[in-house]
């Protein structure tokens, strides 16, 4: 039998030799060179890995690369080394095999690597020898790429697959058809020549290229394989990049966590965070804008994730942590900076008084606009000296006249500068529109100034057209008997002059009546509205007497009510309060039985009463029958309430209800029956005109 030539791979451990010559080249023909070689290394990587996990691989193992973080920790690779034989293309040899010195065409195997490097297996003490196998052979063929191809001229590919199929190779010793090795060894020096390569590079930046397309590899693979262990977080920590790029690759390499594996890239870019975070602060900022989901909290995204990081990582760092966040200006930082602004109100502060100060009109306005956020949160005198100062230097520019309105909304919020500035600040509130300083900032002198306060409110109210719920609604919340009376005063004066506001001074009863201990004062405005006022002051303050039994104030509005009744006429007022009672007394599915009947009897009691009244009135009973064909359609429970009273006393409910009501009745008490259950939650009832 003739003898047919045998090469034998390059063995594992001459991989330093290989990394060397790629280096080489770099430094001779320039980074595009090795680039486009890196770059077919991880087509190689992903075609070679993908076609053998199919099988059952064993184990070898692989040292770190020297440097590295945990260089001695051993990884899982696709080795194809059980007992000393290498898997084939088509599966395992079948038996031993001759060491890697016998039948080499030159004789015993070569020298290992000069100068042996440390970070190779054949340098490591702990890693385990592996016997390399010999060459196939076969009579009648020729072994697949008898010589190395060039380089430049063939891919890994083609450097690992065979030319052509002929008659299978047959061991030396006769016990069967022997493995080409090389398809089995080529995942293993791709990963290992791409790996060890960008290791060992003094410069990466060259090459972001292609760390930006093993990135993009390495997340498209662990969606279903899991992340790489050659390339987990460890590598690309001890990468030679700068902060910016380094930063950059983490961003894209984060969607990987949860996919497989111990490590997590979010935790890596957490150290880097801690490492230097005056650096590192600034880059993930420019993770804000990434909203792509992280398999590992899916609840969660990219840039959730660095406001995490951020907020975790602040210990230390925190005011150049607000610097970055107020620089970067993107609405995650501004909601982190919100929170801060809470949390930690100190930092926020020290940032305002550096802010205030900024020659960039930017910096100032964000001195205004969080100094307002964290004013309430500074506890410590030292804190809101820090916003006083602030405010007074921003007062003093007058290049900043736009931003008086929030600094004089600081200065009155604090009680040591208040008494100097609250004239001042209800003058530009009385004259201006300024969207910083709000009637809910000149309320903090409320209690110890209340003169100059409720004179700007009512000179800034008596401009038709001027917006009075903020101001009604910063007044309910006054509890103090100083300012309680006034307020009032000024809520019924206010409706005197603008019927317009009616829903607003209606508003303003209802907080004042909920808080307690306001009958009196609440009673008198009411009253002389009844009396007094239009029908479009009567209607939108009808839904007050209307609440439950059960409502703060129930002894005064159940009188407000009877003095209604005694008087009204007007349709639309009547139609607004059967509305309002329908509504307000709906029963909830949760009470007791008693509850719901106490309720039921109510209701009747009170509609009856009402229809009564709008029947007696032109087109009253039209509009009344029309009324309720409509709350029975739009209040869940009142169609089978309105149908059950009618079968009780149909002679005094006839009166009231058409036949066209009635049928609407009828039709919505019966799909109630077949669907659901009369009432319904708050949350799903059909509010009232005035609660809209």
């Amino acid at each position: 039998m003739p003898t047919v030539p045998r090469t034998l791979p390059v063995p594992r451990h001459r991989i330093g030799p290989v990394v060397e010559a790629l280096l080489h080249l770099a430094r001779n023909r320039g980074a595009d060179e090795l680039s486009r070689r890196l770059a077919g290394l991880i087509e190689a990587a992903d075609e070679f890995l993908t076609a053998d996990e199919a099988s059952a691989e064993p184990e070898a193992w692989v040292p770190r690369q020297l440097g590295s973080p945990d260089r001695e920790r051993a990884t899982r690779e696709i080795d194809g080394v059980v007992g000393g034989a290498e898997a084939g293309a088509g599966g395992l040899a079948d038996g031993p095999v001759p060491s890697g010195g016998q039948g080499v065409t030159d004789g015993a195997d070569s020298p290992g690597p000069r100068g042996g490097r440390s970070g190779t297996a054949a340098s490591r003490p702990t890693a385990e020898p592996v016997t390399e196998p010999s060459a196939p052979s076969a009579a009648g063929s020729s072994a697949p790429h008898s010589t190395p191809p060039r380089t430049g001229r063939a891919t890994w590919e083609n450097a690992a697959a065979p030319r052509a199929r002929g008659a299978a190779p047959r061991r030396t010793d006769g016990a069967g058809p022997a493995r080409d090795p090389r398809p089995a060894l080529a995942p293993w020096w791709a990963v290992r020549l791409l790996g060890e390569t960008l290791l060992r590079l003094t410069d990466c930046t060259p090459y972001l290229g292609v760390l930006r397309v093993l990135a993009g590899w390495i997340v498209e693979r662990a969606r279903e394989r899991g992340v790489p262990q050659d390339f987990g977080p460890w590598f690309w920590a001890a990468l030679a990049l700068p902060a910016e790029e380094r930063a950059d690759l983490l961003r894209r390499l984060v969607v990987a966590d949860g996919t497989g594996g111990d490590d997590r890239f979010l935790a890596a870019a957490g150290e880097f965070l801690g490492a230097d975070a005056r650096t590192a602060q600034p880059l993930l900022c420019a993770w804000f804008g990434d909203d792509r989901r992280l398999p590992a909290l899916p609840a969660a995204t990219v840039a959730t994730a660095a406001q995490a990081l951020l907020y975790t990582h602040r210990e230390g760092h925190a005011d150049t942590l607000v610097d970055a966040l107020v620089a970067d200006g993107h609405e995650r930082a501004d909601e982190l900076l919100s929170t801060l602004a809470e949390e930690d109100p100190g930092a926020v502060c020290r940032g305002v008084a550096r802010w205030a100060v900024d020659p960039r009109p930017a910096r100032r306005v964000a001195a205004v606009a969080y100094g307002l956020r964290a004013a309430p949160y500074a506890a410590s005198e030292a804190d809101r000296e820090l916003l006083r100062v602030a405010a007074a230097t921003l007062l003093s520019r007058t290049a900043d006249a736009a931003l008086h309105g929030g600094a004089l909304a600081l200065l009155v919020r604090d009680p040591v500068s208040r008494g100097r500035y609250v004239e001042q600040a209800a003058a530009r509130f009385a004259a201006a529109q300024d969207p910083q300083l709000t009637a809910a900032a000149l309320s903090t002198a409320l209690a110890s100034h209340p003169g100059p306060v409720l004179d700007a409110y009512r000179r800034r109210l008596a401009a038709t057209g001027s917006q009075a719920g903020d101001v009604l609604r910063v007044l309910a919340e006054e509890a103090a008997p100083a300012v309680a009376a006034p307020a009032t005063e000024f809520a019924a004066a206010l409706l005197r002059a603008r019927p317009d506001t009616a829903g607003h001074v209606a508003a303003y009863a209802e907080r004042r009546l909920a808080r307690g201990g306001a009958d009196a004062e609440v009673g008198a405005l009411v009253r002389a509205a009844f009396r007094t006022g239009p029908p479009s002051v009567r209607a939108a303050l009808a839904p007050l007497v209307a609440a439950p039994s059960d409502a703060p104030g129930a002894a005064l509005r159940g009188e407000l009510l009877a003095e209604l009744l005694r008087e009204e006429t007007h349709p639309d007022v009547l139609e607004a309060l059967l509305v309002a009672l329908v509504v307000r007394h709906d029963t909830r599915p949760g009470a007791a039985p008693e509850e719901r009947a106490g309720h039921a009897a109510r209701l009747r009691s009170a509609v009856l009463r009402v229809g009564t009244v709008l029947a007696r009135g032109p087109e009253g009973g039209r509009r009344l029958d029309r009324r309720l064909a409509e709350l029975a359609r739009t209040v869940p429970g009142f169609a089978a309430y309105a149908l059950a009273w009618y079968d009780e006393d149909p002679g005094v409910w006839r009166a009231l209800v058409g036949s066209g009501g009635l049928r609407t009745i009828e039709d919505v008490a019966a799909s109630a029956g077949r669907t659901a259950p009369a009432g319904t939650p708050d949350a799903e009832r059909v509010p009232s005109a005035w609660h809209s």
